[in-house]
């Protein structure tokens, strides 16, 4: 736990070449530069570790950090993993056709 905690302290770091306009312009980026605070109520540190990984799981930072890898990845596995986006992508795609389709016969009256 503590490794993925320094992983998001270092991509969630504010930089010193950070400007207020660039923050304007990408609101996001502002949001990911507060961080995530969990109080520690009655001393349950595991309580309070549970939901700061719902939290981080909510918000996307743990795909963020997972997407980071500094590791090498083998060529079978950038396949698998290229298959796997392609079959999420056109299951998403092939979702919003059909749901398309439902609601231009609920407008239409069919």
């Amino acid at each position: 736990m503590n490794s993925i905690a320094r992983e998001a302290r270092s991509l969630l770091g504010c930089p010193s070449w950070t400007s207020s306009q660039s923050l304007r312009c990408d609101p996001h980026r502002h949001q990911q530069l507060r961080g995530i605070r969990v109080k520690v109520l009655n001393g349950n540190l595991e309580r309070a570790l549970a939901f700061m990984q719902r939290v981080m799981q909510s918000s996307g930072i743990e795909r963020m950090i997972k997407q980071e890898q500094t590791h090498h990845i083998k060529n079978s596995e950038k396949r698998i993993l290229a298959r796997k986006n392609l079959e999420r992508k056109l299951r998403s795609q092939e979702f919003a056709r059909k749901l398309q389709a439902v609601l231009v016969k609920k407008v239409r009256g069919m």
